[in-house]
């Protein structure tokens, strides 16, 4: 039978003892070294001199049906600073204030200094808050840099005209200078060649506006269009070609933008509704539903309303004993009454397809006396030349440009 040994009485009393000295050890360092109370310190100083004063600013823009004060209020203008701005302004400046423009509210601290009201780029109203309130109109000065575009059509005249940088204004203004003679949609090729040279206004080191086209230059299918600005003492900014004529025709070729031909001027043409042979003496442009429609010429309308196959129309009487139809319109322009005279390029009706139409278009016939002519193949009769008083001061600006332009392409071609 298996048994435990007795332990040794001495070995377990040891251990005890040891165990009991070891507690007492601990709790006594315990005792005598309790951690230093933390001693709160605080340091304190007087400052004599306040804060400086930061300058800041918010920022509004002004909605339609804003008043300025309603936003006034907004702002936390005080009624009193409102009252005395209003009372200021003895010549109605403020009455101009306009949805878009950009109010900057400046302080001074908490204390409004001023208010500028910024109409654009160029011209703001600046209203100064002090023992009295001042407002004036402030303007910046300008710079007018000229600047150089040219290129070759490979898709189209937008796209590659932005390609070179050209400014979206200028190119659509070239189109406008060249259209009486270019339909910038159906005319151009690829390989076309453009080139421009117009003004860029700056302020302050920031672009502000794309001026004006002082020349341009266009080959269209081996033919050179050519565009000089002119002051004119007798019509004013017009553009010439080398020869003094103004690019400006009597008539617009399309009555309207952004629209494609769709059906040429066709005397055996089938008609698409009555399935038979039916002369088409005018041109169908393409374009979307209320695309405005402007008149060719100069001239007074002579009919409104609607008329059988052409649906809603217009006719205008111009000299020489011109006529113009616009048909299958959807609306007219409230203006457009007969007997009223109407300027080129004035809208007088927008596109449509009332009458016999097969979708929104426009049909345009340009008469001469009872005999209906292709638009786009008459020779239109261009408006009025260069005064011959001023034909050779004329001939200067233009070389002045070409020499620029000759310029301007060695250094692009070093």
């Amino acid at each position: 039978m298996i048994g435990f040994k007795n332990s040794p009485v001495k070995l377990v009393l040891s251990c005890f003892l040891i165990s009991i000295i070891f507690i007492l050890l601990i709790y006594t360092d315990s005792v005598l070294n309790k951690p230093l109370p933390i001693e709160d310190v605080t340091i304190s100083e007087n400052f004599d001199e306040k804060l400086p004063k930061i300058k800041n600013k918010t920022m509004h823009k002004v909605e339609k049906g804003e008043s300025l004060s309603v936003i006034f209020e907004e702002k936390k203008v005080p009624l009193n600073t409102a009252y005395k701005i209003f009372n200021a302004d003895k010549k109605n400046i403020l009455s101009t204030i306009n949805p878009e423009d950009i109010m900057e509210f400046n302080y001074y601290g908490e204390t409004l200094d001023s208010i500028e009201i910024k109409k654009d780029k160029i011209n703001s109203i600046l209203i100064e808050i002090n023992d009295e309130i001042s407002i004036s109109k402030l303007k910046k000065n300008t710079q007018t840099i000229e600047s150089f575009g040219t290129g070759l059509i490979s898709t189209s005249f937008y796209v590659d005209a932005l390609k070179q940088g050209i400014p979206d204004s200028i190119i659509m203004d070239f189109a406008y200078i060249f259209g009486w003679d270019v339909d910038f949609i159906f005319d151009v090729r690829r390989g076309d060649q453009f080139s421009v040279i117009f003004e860029t206004e700056y302020s302050e080191g920031e672009k502000i506006d794309s001026g004006d086209i002082i020349y341009a230059e266009f080959i269209n299918n081996n033919e050179r269009y050519v565009a000089q600005r002119f002051i004119d003492k007798a019509q004013g900014k017009q553009y010439f070609n080398e020869k003094g004529e103004n690019v400006k025709k009597a008539f617009l070729r399309a009555p309207l933008d952004f629209a494609y031909i769709s059906s040429h001027f066709n005397p055996n043409r089938m008609h698409p509704i009555l399935h038979k042979i039916k002369a088409h003496n005018g041109v169908d442009y393409a374009a979307k539903r209320n695309t405005p429609v402007q008149a060719s010429g100069d001239g007074v309308i002579s009919y409104v309303g609607y008329k059988g196959g052409y649906g809603r129309t217009v006719e205008i009487k111009h000299g020489g004993n011109i006529k113009t139809l616009y048909a299958h319109l959807e609306k007219f322009n409230k203006r457009s009454q007969v007997g009223s005279k109407v300027k080129q390029g004035e809208i007088i009706a927008y596109v449509g397809d009332s009458g016999r139409a097969t979708g929104p278009h426009l049909h345009f016939e340009f008469w001469q006396g009872t005999k209906r002519t292709d638009p786009v193949k008459v020779q239109l009769p261009s408006a009025k030349p260069v005064n011959p008083d001023e034909f050779n001061e004329f001939i200067s600006a233009l070389q002045s440009s070409l020499q620029k332009q000759k310029e301007y392409n060695s250094k692009n071609n070093a």
